[in-house]
């Protein structure tokens, strides 16, 4: 279809399709453990899912509400008996809550292979303070140490962080944008470590329905073409697109198409765009003269 918004590549998704496919053995997860949070229900759930699908050894489903988190692991192991689905209510606001919940998953010497960002709150008033990122990306940075030369981060974001929807999204696009650069500085400070910020599109979740719903959002996504996304994402055919903001309408074969322009640009950083700043021979940094 015709995409409704600017977009990278002329073909627009809506639903999952063959480049995406868990069974693609270039999408290969086996052996892999997985951490999501906010993985009770919606596009976490169907992630897990995907991740069981793709070979996944173990995954951690993080969420407020145990039931549907168990709802899920059961789920997911009646269709993937295999797999083992850890299940950890907690509320990432809460360090201790996270701290306990990777404790439980990891043990003393465990390592984390991916790691899916998608609590999160919606309310079109809901108070910034509400949205503590920092408090699980600090527990995240402690509790990779083991694993940060060959970690994924996929911070599910919102095109909220990077368009103006109204004053009645503030809060939230603050929080969405306050956590893109929450965990690009934990990429910058462990650069072995594959940051990757997405838009999962509109998706027919308990979220966009407490705003009106995919009806009033616009066109509706199939809840598998964000989650086939980030099995793309955490796979090494798309590491050339580390710390971009990507949308998982765009098509993958095209963006791979284009590997040397975006891997050498700033194209799809959340950046200011001008000099220096859209020269990449420019390094930040503080001068000592």
């Amino acid at each position: 279809m015709a995409a409704p918004y600017p977009s990278p590549t002329s073909t627009w998704r809506n639903n999952t399709y063959e480049s995406l496919s868990p069974t693609r053995p270039e999408l290969s997860a086996k052996g892999k453990t997985v951490l999501i949070t906010g993985g009770a229900t919606g596009i976490g759930a169907e992630t897990a899912r995907t991740f069981a699908e793709a070979g996944s050894s173990r995954i951690a489903l993080v969420g407020r509400r145990e039931q549907p988190l168990l709802e899920t692991q059961a789920a997911i192991q009646r269709e993937f008996p295999g797999v083992a689905v850890f299940v950890a209510p907690a509320d990432v606001t809460r360090k201790s809550e996270v701290d306990a919940a990777f404790a439980g998953f990891l043990g003393g010497d465990g390592t984390l292979d991916v790691v899916v960002s998608g609590a999160a709150v919606i309310g079109p008033f809901e108070p910034v303070g509400e949205v503590d990122g920092e408090r699980l990306i600090d527990t995240v940075n402690a509790n990779l140490r083991g694993a940060l030369f060959d970690a994924v981060v996929v911070n599910v974001s919102s095109s909220a962080a990077h368009v103006n929807f109204g004053p009645g999204l503030a809060a939230y696009s603050v929080a969405k944008m306050a956590a893109v650069r929450l965990w690009d500085s934990l990429g910058s400070a462990n650069p072995g470590l594959s940051v990757f910020h997405l838009q999962p599109g509109v998706v027919d979740t308990d979220m966009n329905k407490e705003v009106g719903g995919v009806k009033a959002l616009g066109n509706e996504d199939h809840v598998s073409l964000p989650a086939t996304f980030i099995i793309w994402l955490a796979s090494p055919e798309a590491r050339f697109l580390t710390g971009k903001f990507l949308w998982s309408n765009w098509d993958v074969d095209e963006l791979k198409t284009r590997r040397s322009e975006l891997e050498s640009s700033r194209m799809l950083n959340v950046d200011l765009v001008g000099w220096p700043f859209g020269d990449t021979s420019f390094k930040a940094g503080w001068s000592s003269d």
